[in-house]
């Protein structure tokens, strides 16, 4: 279904080598993704190639960015149909890897393709608040990442809970994001962060990109993260 050689072809000008095995389970998500994408809104973008450039690449410029240890504890906050957590895991099988998404209808799509590409994650149905708070959760992940979710200020609150003191918050965003960075400056110093770097790329076709790492560098005090309706009414 996808362009097979021409995602090998762009993953390596990243220096990301895809191997055959990897590239026939991208296929196979691709075709499950887009048959569940007929009765369950999971995406506008079915097109093969743009799914392979804007979904499945995009996701796999983190390991570009970001160093991943062997066996390395990953959540992927509000990840939809998975981006880009399963990519990653496809990439990296080794990766430990948890979905957190707030609609059950995601979290069977991804129960499906856990089987569909014979390898294994956890996809958990909760709200990204709830599970901050959660003992086993909160404080409990390597790395944390969430693309395009919410705002840089908000995807803080929701993601820096969940981040061990040593670990990073990878929040993958596309152009302007200079403007986020500033706006949340204060909440990832009242989380317990610091701003690490900005990664830029640019997407085959002219697309940016940018990867906000941000080092968690202490815990995260208790009252965080707060509800939902507080975070929007008012960010930190």
């Amino acid at each position: 279904m996808i362009p097979k050689e021409k995602l090998r072809d762009w993953a390596a000008g990243y220096g990301i080598a895809l191997e055959e095995e990897m590239l026939e389970r991208l296929d196979r998500y691709a075709g499950l993704l887009c048959a569940y994408n007929e009765k369950v809104n999971l995406t506008a973008i079915t097109e093969p190639e743009e799914i392979a450039r804007k979904h499945f690449l995009d996701s796999l410029l983190l390991a570009a960015a970001l160093p991943l240890p062997e066996g390395t504890r990953l959540a992927d906050v509000g990840t939809g149909a998975g981006f880009p957590g399963v990519p990653l895991k496809i990439l990296r099988p080794d990766l430990s890897l948890t979905l957190i998404d707030s609609l059950q209808k995601r979290i069977t799509f991804l129960q499906a393709l856990s089987q569909e590409i014979s390898l294994p994650f956890e996809a958990l149905h909760l709200r990204a608040e709830e599970a901050g708070r959660q003992k086993g959760l909160r404080e409990g992940f390597s790395v944390v990442t969430a693309r395009a979710v919410a705002s840089l200020p908000v995807l803080c609150e929701y993601c820096l809970p969940l981040v061990k003191p040593g670990g990073s918050f990878a929040a993958l965003k596309s152009r302007g994001v200079q403007e986020e960075i500033e706006e949340a400056k204060r909440a990832i110093s009242l989380l317990g962060g610091e701003l690490e770097q900005v990664r830029r790329f640019q997407l085959p076709g002219e697309e940016e990109r940018a990867i906000v790492l941000i080092r968690k560098i202490s815990q995260t005090p208790p009252k965080y993260p707060r509800s939902s309706a507080k975070m929007a009414k008012s960010p930190l």
